[in-house]
């Protein structure tokens, strides 16, 4: 859902908040405010993936036309590795449990304080702290696997 928005993270939160806020009119209720909220994060970052892919297209384009440019290939390479990262850290993510994405969504890839990860999906601190603790351990273990497959 919310991933790999790094550090346009805050762009992609407040875009999402201006769309809510148009689009306030057309919640119906039906789920919590804060679901159908996170919605709109995801819809806004899925929107932010297909513009980093073109972008990332044409820079492998442009490398291709011009393959003697030492500076071509480097961007191309880094454009390339950084997608295959991408995509390993949103397939692993995709594995762990709902609550365990949504505390790794909220405080790493949203960048959220401890306080406003709190606030955001609701629970105690204690929670939030020993969810995040457990959660980033799965990550790490579903990275290492991700790793020792394609190593």
């Amino acid at each position: 859902m919310l991933l790999g928005a790094g550090s346009d993270a805050e762009d992609v939160i407040q875009e999402a908040f201006v769309k809510g806020y148009r689009k306030l009119s057309r919640y119906r209720g039906e789920s919590s405010f804060r679901s159908w909220l996170l919605a709109i994060v995801a819809n806004e970052t899925r929107n932010l993936h297909r513009s980093r892919n073109r972008r990332d297209g044409l820079v492998l384009r442009a490398a291709a036309a011009n393959p003697e440019s030492e500076i071509a290939e480097d961007v191309a390479v880094g454009a390339v590795l950084a997608g295959e990262r991408r995509a390993t850290l949103v397939q692993a993510l995709r594995l762990l449990p709902v609550k365990d994405r949504e505390v790794i969504v909220c405080r790493f890839l949203l960048d959220l304080s401890e306080d406003e990860t709190v606030t955001m999906l609701g629970w105690p601190r204690g929670t939030v702290k020993s969810r995040t603790s457990r959660a980033l351990a799965k990550l790490r273990g579903l990275l290492d696997l991700e790793g020792v497959r394609h190593g």
